[in-house]
């Protein structure tokens, strides 16, 4: 007797997914520009197929658009069952679509008749999406990391993580450092939504009642955005500002960006043009070309230091100074603990 498909709401299937695999069965394009992390597309219509169906229902009614759906399953019906058996190792899959309607249930009743126990999500992708969103408008014990750019800010960060902190890389779900630089040696970004699901998977592993690090953003990572309800409590938490010597942060970016391409270095500088000033840009310019990359980076640090304590006085807090010297991750995630202990 063929297994029976399940309907199950969110917070079940969230709780399922830890060791059951998901199978997304969306368009490419629908999952490419969000999708739940981890989970695996075996679309039942293409784009192309998608639209062309749709503009049938539109047209000439349910009827025929179902006919015409049907034409396109039909002779991918094999392969569905076995991709997803090569992805069902306790012979248990988790299916979703846009809306939790016809294209989930299609493919839980195929799955179904092939001996795989199908749970299907009421309300599909969309659930997922006002779930993870509300999310956002929790409240968190935010602790934030502040200092001017090259303060090493990152490595700390991990370097918390490492020390049995909990802590949420934005910069790293973003693919981006967050200057004009930020792009540089980074996988492409996420849309904002998918940077969302991944933000959100991250939060449901961590203790809501401890407090959780992240690095003083803008609201903006390159072309991603911080939600706005989780943006506002980062605005209103207390910020650690690491304050550090310039010339090591200098020699620390030097470290980071001297490898890379000159012609991409001076696209960034181009990027900030405008605020670096004429004289300021052709200087950076000329250091890039000259192979004086330490040059280049001080003055552009001009730009990013004014404006980073210019956010910094914006803050509702009054941000808590730390002075550190040398470059050393361990020893100053350390000391920024010890600097939070009488926060939260």
């Amino acid at each position: 007797m063929p297994a029976k498909n399940k309907a199950i709401d969110i917070e079940t299937f969230l709780s399922k997914s830890q060791h059951t695999p998901i199978i997304d069965v969306r368009s490419p394009s629908e999952y490419k520009h969000g999708h739940l992390p981890g989970a695996i597309n075996i679309p039942i219509f293409n784009d192309e197929e998608r639209a062309a169906v749709g503009t049938t229902y539109v047209q000439k009614g349910r009827d025929l658009a179902v006919e015409q759906g049907l034409g396109y399953v039909g002779p991918k019906l094999v392969q569905f069952v076995k991709m997803a058996k090569e992805k069902a190792p306790n012979n248990e899959l988790l299916v979703h679509c846009w809306r939790g309607g016809m294209r989930s249930a299609s493919m839980a009743w195929l799955f179904n008749t092939a001996d795989i126990t199908t749970y299907t999500l009421v309300g599909g992708y969309k659930a997922y999406r006002n779930y993870a969103l509300k999310s956002f408008e929790q409240h968190y014990k935010f602790v934030i990391l502040g200092g001017m750019t090259g303060s090493g800010k990152t490595a700390i960060l991990n370097e918390i993580g490492n020390q049995g902190e909990q802590v949420i890389d934005l910069e790293g779900i973003a693919h981006h450092k967050g200057s004009a630089f930020g792009a540089l040696g980074q996988q492409p970004q996420p849309t904002t939504e998918h940077f969302e699901n991944i933000l959100f998977t991250q939060l449901c592993k961590l203790d809501a009642t401890r407090r959780i690090w992240l690095e003083d953003e803008s609201k903006a990572i390159g072309s991603v955005f911080i939600p706005d309800a989780f943006f506002a409590q980062m605005r209103e938490s207390p910020v650690l500002a690491i304050e550090r010597p310039k010339d090591v942060r200098v020699k620390r970016l030097v470290e980071e960006y001297a490898f890379f391409n000159p012609s991409e270095l001076s696209a960034a500088v181009n990027r900030i043009s405008k605020r670096l000033g004429g004289d300021n840009t052709k200087a950076c310019l000329e250091g890039i070309e000259s192979g004086n990359i330490a040059r280049a980076i001080e003055i552009s640090l001009s730009y990013y230091d004014k404006t980073y304590t210019y956010g910094l006085g914006n803050r509702t807090q009054k941000p808590i100074q730390i002075e550190l010297g040398d470059d050393n991750p361990s020893q100053d995630a350390a000391t920024v603990i010890s600097k939070a202990e009488s926060l939260i």
